[in-house]
């Protein structure tokens, strides 16, 4: 009997966050032994619960979902997410360049088939969330990884990307505000890369999930709002992470620019979202109703909010732990600490990771997992309660104290 091998494209392929340690995780919660996750950012799995803004456009329309809706969503839902980025400066767009998907990952899997044609080049950050590195391969293309500095606050090496940029480059990806390390780029790093995008002729996609968890009185800046009609500019966002709703699986993308050119992309797009008819229709109701609610978000992220709260202890404590350094994140829920290796020395960032979730029984996402070298960083979920995160981080610190792989 012959057998049958997954596609060459899916070799490549890996899932950190969903893979091997989590499920090490998860067995090792079958027999018993409770395990901190801080892999994931999943807000509701801490305590955390949607607004009652949300509740209610739910409860109150749900019967407005029973039929399939528009291939790229509610009239309603794409009216108000235009109104969204109007507001945040970007001036040429209407509700037809809007697509709302099943949560980002999908329409990131969706537009990458599109845009990428085989043997293209695609610039990813690193470190970066790897949805988009995973893309690029199953489309075919090859990602190619330019540096987010550390020393300068993790925010993308121009000249980097600058020297990666070849005749297959066909596309650049920003992740602002950042996922690892909950950095957020300023304007003049945002107009520089535009100009970079529009002297090569490269699409620009801006993973944007993360624009309104905003700390320290920081304002996110959206690419499009720089870009306007001068690159074709294609956004993330969504509501998982800013109004708890990571199961509903409720994303958008729009694409603006010249419409000349990327009106084959447009077109791509309605063939991919027509034939999987529509997104959920459901999550789609609630859209209007959580865009206009800013507070429940602003609510956690100043001072005396949960979310502050858990960055302020997280930072507090690692600053204690001499084999340890981070940059302090202005956005997002997470953090990238690097461990000093002439203090502790490692050799495998995963396997440092198994040991820890072995001995603390703590679950973290090591650097490979996010395409950054060094086996010296990992990132930390600063969801659970302060008083747990700052447990948890204590217990890293002591296992560091001792560790040698």
């Amino acid at each position: 009997m012959s057998k049958f091998f997954m596609s060459e494209k899916m070799v490549p392929v890996h899932s950190d966050i969903r893979g091997p340690l989590y499920v090490e995780a998860m067995e090792m919660q079958k027999q018993g032994t409770e395990v901190l996750k801080l892999n994931t950012g999943n807000p509701a799995s801490f305590g955390f619960t949607m607004p009652d803004s949300v509740r209610r456009a739910l409860t109150e329309n749900m019967d407005k979902a029973v039929a399939y809706c528009d291939f790229r969503g509610m009239p309603e839902a794409r009216e108000a997410i235009c109104a969204y980025h109007r507001k945040k400066g970007t001036v040429h767009v209407s509700p037809d360049q809007i697509f709302i998907g099943n949560g980002v990952s999908e329409l990131v899997s969706m537009v990458t088939a599109v845009v990428l044609h085989y043997g293209d080049e695609i610039l990813i950050p690193s470190p970066s969330y790897s949805l988009w590195t995973n893309s690029a391969y199953i489309a075919g293309a090859k990602p190619v990884f330019y540096t987010c500095d550390e020393s300068s606050d993790w925010v993308p090496d121009l000249r980097d990307i600058q020297s990666k940029i070849t005749l297959k480059t066909k596309a650049l990806v920003l992740i602002n505000p950042n996922n690892p390390t909950g950095a957020l780029y300023p304007r003049e790093i945002l107009e520089q890369i535009v100009a970079i995008a529009k002297e090569h002729h490269l699409v620009l996609f801006s993973d944007e999930i993360y624009d309104r968890l905003l700390m320290d009185g920081k304002e996110h800046t959206s690419t499009s709002a720089v870009a306007q009609d001068d690159v074709v500019v294609i956004t993330m966002n969504g509501l998982s992470k800013s109004h708890i709703i990571c199961g509903f699986r409720c994303g958008w993308m729009m694409i603006t620019g010249k419409p000349e050119e990327y009106d084959e992309i447009m077109q791509g797009m309605v063939k991919y979202t027509s034939m999987r008819l529509c997104g959920n229709a459901l999550t789609q109701l609630v859209v209007p109703a959580a865009l206009a609610d800013h507070e429940s978000t602003d609510a956690m992220m100043r001072p005396g909010g949960r979310l502050y709260e858990q960055r302020e202890v997280t930072i507090r404590e690692i600053a204690k732990i001499p084999q340890l350094s981070v940059v302090k994140n202005s956005a997002a829920f997470y953090v990238f600490p690097k461990i000093d290796k002439k203090i502790c020395p490692i050799d495998d960032d995963r396997k440092f990771a198994m040991d820890l979730l072995h001995e603390k029984h703590i679950l973290i996402v090591p650097a490979s997992g996010f395409d950054y070298p060094g086996n010296d960083h990992f990132r930390i979920v600063m969801l659970p309660e302060p008083e747990i995160l700052a447990g948890a981080v204590r217990e890293i610190g002591d296992f560091l104290s001792h560790y040698h792989s």
